[in-house]
């Protein structure tokens, strides 16, 4: 007996039970008795369907790859962080994977390779929030990948949770998001952001010595969102903030605001930026000779192309948001050398990277154990279980958050980005700034 058969057998039960039902019973109400009767032919039909089935050789359905897809910053300002962050670990995490032959799905019986969508949301919030339904609306994806930055990682969490996608956050992290994150059952935490960073930040600017700091920050989320969590642990640690400045994200001269924390000869200058914000405050900072004990910039530090930018000798004691290198254990070794492998260089951030390449390890894990594209039987796998990644274990806590980072504050010192946090995961200790090497 077929398929068809047992369509047939299912169609031939309820046609008789209506039948004699509509008899009995002309108003449609269903009884105890004959309820009863219906369901014991029903299951009595499936029940021979699925013998029958097993005893011709059942296969499972077919399906030729898992469809992944991500809306992020191809072009725009925020490109540059795709392009030298996240964007490489997923090309390299697919090919890894696909290598090998695919993820193990059991509900195919086999491995199925990866097929990966990616658009262009060209640093526009509402264009990323369309492609993202577009991705799973009209291409039906699989797994959708997070977008780039806080703004955005904030706007699509409640789009995946709506359409029951699991949404790992990568790429970025929001206070905010935690607040809501209650009625996100779908969403995961896995970048470290201002709530762990910035009491980290104000206990080494107070190790150094310091006493004053001076916060400029972009007008994005996460500029406000960092201001507004360092100012309570800065004060808490006994530090005084001359003064609060925003900027727009557009900023093309920083020397004003530069020149206003020389003028208010602070010992640290704080600033939460993008990339090149923060590029734009370095260079401006060195031909105005505006030099502080410390300099911290939240995002754009953490790139080794920002220290191949301006020399290993000029970013010394220059202060980002990380943080992680190879003195931060076996999974962070390996990490460098597949990317050395893939790409012929050291990865270039210092930061986001290595979570990110775990927090594809992880899912993929997650898919094995769950044995389902099904995403809330992987979104229970992830809640609940703890897998093997580069960064060591990996599990969520009871809130999707994790908390197992190898480091909050980076430091450049001779050419590394040291792990400046006091406690087991610091790599160096923290150096006051130097002054800018004079130009030859």
């Amino acid at each position: 007996m077929g398929g068809g058969s047992c369509v047939q057998a299912h169609n031939l039960v309820v046609a008789r039970f209506d039948s004699k039902t509509r008899r009995q019973n002309p108003e449609g109400v269903v009884g105890m008795r004959s309820g009863k009767l219906w369901w014991t032919g029903l299951t009595l039909a499936i029940a021979g369907c699925l013998a029958l089935g097993l005893a011709a050789g059942w296969t499972a359905p077919r399906k030729e790859a898992i469809l992944m897809g991500v809306a992020f910053a191809l072009s725009g300002p925020l490109a540059v962080v795709t392009n030298s962050t996240v964007g490489p670990v997923y090309d390299m995490w697919v090919k890894e994977v696909n290598a090998r032959g695919g993820i193990r799905v059991s509900e195919f019986g086999r491995r199925l390779p990866i097929r990966f969508i990616k658009y262009d949301d060209k640093s526009d919030l509402g264009t990323a929030t369309r492609l993202l339904e577009k991705l799973i609306l009209e291409d039906r994806v699989d797994i959708v990948f997070p977008p780039i930055s806080t703004a955005f990682l904030y706007a699509a969490a409640p789009i995946a949770n709506k359409y029951r996608k699991v949404l790992i956050g990568g790429p970025g992290g929001a206070a905010k998001l935690e607040e809501i994150m209650p009625n996100l059952p779908y969403f995961f935490q896995v970048l470290n952001y201002s709530r762990s960073q910035m009491p980290v930040l104000a206990a080494v600017l107070r190790e150094l010595g310091l006493r004053t700091v001076a916060i400029i920050h972009h007008e994005d989320l996460h500029g406000v969102e960092y201001k507004d969590v360092a100012l309570p642990e800065f004060r808490k640690a006994g530090l005084q903030v001359a003064f609060v400045k925003s900027f727009p994200m557009d900023i093309k001269d920083m020397a004003p605001l530069i020149k206003e924390a020389l003028g208010a000869r602070v010992d640290a200058l704080v600033a939460f930026a993008y990339p090149d914000q923060t590029f734009l405050l370095t260079r401006q900072a060195i031909e105005l000779d505006a030099n502080f004990k410390a300099i911290f910039s939240s995002v754009g530090v953490n790139l080794g192309g920002f220290r191949d930018a301006f020399g290993v000798d000029v970013v010394e004691g220059m202060m980002g948001g990380g943080a992680w290198n190879a003195k931060s254990g076996r999974g962070a070794r390996r990490f460098i050398e597949l990317y050395k492998k893939h790409f012929n260089t050291e990865p270039p951030d210092w930061w986001g990277q290595l979570y990110y390449y775990a927090s594809l390890e992880h899912l993929q894990q997650a898919i094995e154990a769950a044995g389902t594209l099904d995403n809330t039987r992987i979104r229970d796998v992830l809640a609940t279980e703890t897998f093997n990644t580069v960064v060591g274990p990996f599990k969520y806590d009871r809130d999707r958050q994790f908390r197992g980072h190898l480091g909050q504050i980076g430091q450049w010192q001779k050419g590394i980005f040291e792990v400046v946090d006091p406690g087991k995961n610091r790599t160096a200790k923290p150096i006051l700034k130097p002054a800018w090497p004079k130009k030859r």
